[in-house]
């Protein structure tokens, strides 16, 4: 696949409390900054209220990734800052209308429209609605946490989906390092998340290379 492979930084792996100086260490090197903003409901932790998120000071294009039970609600949150992206969780709007209807507040906010689905849910489960969106998200491990070991199962799901949508942006999303990095490219993923790898990293700017440069 020729299409350029972007890098999206999860802060949900970076200090919190020296918040602004870890993005401003990734900046340079980066394509977006993925925000996690997850509810204690959806998943069993909470990260990144809009409040947060409106301190952060970058250039890069946001790209919020919402691990919640009431997408529509964070969708109006989020709006006002701007972002480039917003990606809901299938399983949350779990049928055809409550999509459509997001998908239509987020582009009419500014941003592209991203559906993610969990490593059980298959992607026949989003034919409705896989045409539509902006952007595929795969989830490569179960959500909520930073930190866990990749599933590789679900490269079968970003390989039927590069081959039915050839020009459709598919993201991977959780342990993806430089021994992972390779398999999802080569599956058909034009865009990793990637916090841990990142975050941990003594040279941040090598490792965001590592993931990129990755055939």
């Amino acid at each position: 696949m020729s299409s350029p492979v972007l890098i999206a930084p999860s802060i949900l792996s970076a200090d919190l409390s020296h918040l602004q100086e870890e993005v401003a260490s990734i900046e340079p090197f980066a394509d977006w900054l993925q925000i996690d903003v997850m509810d204690g409901r959806f998943v069993p932790n909470t990260a990144f209220p809009v409040e947060m998120v409106r301190t952060i000071e970058t250039s890069l294009p946001l790209d919020v990734h919402l691990m919640v039970q009431d997408p529509a609600k964070y969708v109006q949150e989020f709006l006002p800052l701007h972002p480039q992206n917003i990606t809901f969780h299938a399983e949350a709007a779990a049928d055809t209308a409550s999509r459509r209807a997001l998908m239509q507040a987020i582009r009419a906010g500014g941003a592209t429209v991203g559906i993610a689905t969990n490593p059980p849910t298959p992607l026949q489960a989003i034919d409705d609605v896989l045409g539509e969106v902006d952007l595929l998200l795969v989830m490569s491990v179960n959500p909520g946490f930073g930190g866990q070991a990749f599933i590789p199962s679900v490269l079968k799901k970003v390989e039927e989906a590069r081959k039915r949508y050839p020009q459709l942006m598919i993201q991977m999303d959780g342990g993806v390092d430089a021994q992972t990095a390779p398999l999802c490219i080569r599956a058909g993923a034009n865009n990793l998340v990637a916090g841990s790898f990142i975050f941990r990293a003594p040279d941040r700017a090598s490792a965001i290379a590592s993931l990129r440069s990755s055939s």
